[in-house]
């Protein structure tokens, strides 16, 4: 669905992204770990077209695949693979690869449903043309509200953004990168600054969209990695250093050493009335922040 091949980012003397080649396939839940600076904001920066790789390529796979590929040329391989290596952000998302954000992204004094239907009207290309009509307008109306329905937020469709809780403004992010329908989904850190008491709630929704999405997920809670992913990729000094099911990299020793620091289930809070919003790194102390690359 989602791949790369050799990519690598640098920073003048510093390589954020080492020579990464990482596939997500269709309907995967594949969460992407590994300690503050480990390059994974840069990785999704790379996946979506804010950042330009130094080296190596980003490719996506669609049903529709064949002809009218490549964003700028127009082409497509043979297989079907786009490359989206050189693409704007905007193409990007226009080829189904949606995310969310470290820092809550929505529009503070618009309605949560205006919120969600300017993301459809984008997703569409309709931006704002002002000049639609009112049966195109309904169109993006009754999506927006499917998607509110989705991620728990339809009783709160008509209050403004800045009335939701953080955890629920994390469901409207969410709600926000749904729309359009994108194929894949990268979610960064959508627990970030979440209560206990709503992380579940969030968890519930990631766990929902990823049964008919491919989801890439960034997030420290390691309860929450080995609950919910179906494979988790460990970065560290940007280059990949494990990638497998959640069980084989919980007990990988460089893995232990780099990230984990002694982890055992539990120790984060996993059940439902005890899950927090941290990870430990390598010395057992909290990570939550979030990385320089």
């Amino acid at each position: 669905m989602l791949r790369t091949r050799g990519l690598t980012k640098r920073f003048g003397g510093l390589t954020a992204v080492d020579d990464v080649t990482f596939d997500l396939a269709e309907d995967e839940l594949c969460s992407l770990i590994g300690p503050n600076g480990a390059g994974k904001t840069t990785f999704f920066n790379l996946l979506t077209g804010v950042l330009t790789p130094s080296e190596g390529t980003v490719e996506l796979r669609r049903d529709d695949a064949g002809g009218d590929a490549d964003p700028s040329t127009g082409a497509s391989d043979a297989d079907g693979w786009r490359d989206l290596t050189d693409a704007s952000p905007h193409e990007i998302a226009d080829m189904g690869v949606h995310r969310s954000y470290q820092v809550t992204n929505v529009f503070e004094n618009s309605t949560v449903l205006e919120n969600v239907r300017v993301a459809a009207q984008a997703a569409d290309g309709a931006g704002t043309n002002f000049w639609r009509n009112a049966g195109q307008l309904d169109r993006y109306i009754d999506e927006a509200y499917a998607i509110l329905d989705r991620v728990d937020l339809a009783d709160s469709a008509e209050q403004p953004a800045n009335a939701l809780s953080h955890g629920a403004k994390r469901q409207l992010e969410v709600g926000i990168a749904l729309a359009g329908d994108p194929d894949v989904l990268l979610l960064d850190e959508p627990n970030a600054g979440v209560s206990s008491e709503s992380v579940d709630r969030v968890v519930d929704l990631i766990e929902d969209v990823a049964t008919d999405h491919a989801v890439l997920l960034v997030e420290h809670n390691m309860d929450i990695v080995m609950e919910v992913s179906d494979r988790v990729v460990v970065l560290n000094q940007g280059a990949v250093i494990a990638d497998d099911e959640p069980s084989a990299v919980r007990n990988d020793p460089d893995v232990q050493k780099a990230y984990l620091g002694g982890y055992e289930p539990g120790s984060a809070g996993t059940d439902a009335d005890s899950r927090e919003t941290t990870g430990r790194d390598a010395n057992g102390s909290d990570a939550t922040g979030g990385e320089a690359a």
